[in-house]
C-alpha cells in the first residue's frame, strides 16, 4: 500500500493562491493514478481533480476548472494541486488519493481510489 502525506495548506484571502503537495512512499509512484478530494464542514467528501500515471491526462470538478491545476513529478514521487483565484467556498480539508492502475493514460472514477492521506486544511477568508 502506498503512503501519502499532504502539505501546503493554510489560510489565504479570497483571490489568493496555494499549492498543495502530496508525497508518496512505499510503492512505485508511477504505477498510481492520483487524485485530490476535499471535504468541507458538514458536507460529504467531493472529487476535485485526478491525473493519470504519466501526467498526460487530467480531470477536474466543474467547480474548480480554470482555477486549479493538478500535476505530478514521478521523479520526486509527488503530486501537486495549484489553486488560484481561491474562493471562500473552497475552504475544506484537502485529501490526496491514489489507486494502482495498469493503463498508463487512464483516469479512474472518484470511487476507485483506494489509498488516502490524512488531509491538509485550506481556509479561504472573504
Amino acid at each position: 500500500q502506498v503512503q501519502l502525506v499532504e502539505s501546503g495548506g493554510g489560510l489565504v484571502q479570497a483571490g489568493g493562491s496555494l499549492r498543495l503537495s502530496c508525497a508518496a512512499s512505499g510503492r512505485p509512484f508511477s504505477n498510481y493514478a492520483m487524485g485530490w478530494f476535499r471535504q468541507a464542514p458538514g458536507k460529504e467528501r467531493e472529487f476535485v481533480a485526478a491525473i493519470s500515471r504519466g501526467g498526460d491526462n487530467t480531470d477536474y470538478a466543474d467547480s474548480v476548472k480554470g482555477r486549479f491545476t493538478i500535476s505530478r513529478d514521478n521523479a520526486k514521487n509527488t503530486v501537486y494541486l495549484q489553486m488560484n483565484s481561491l474562493k471562500p467556498e473552497d475552504t475544506a480539508v484537502y485529501y490526496c488519493a491514489a489507486v494502482e492502475v495498469s493503463r498508463y493514460y487512464y483516469i479512474p472514477g472518484p470511487s476507485d481510489f483506494t489509498s488516502w492521506g490524512q488531509g491538509t486544511q485550506v481556509t479561504v477568508s472573504s
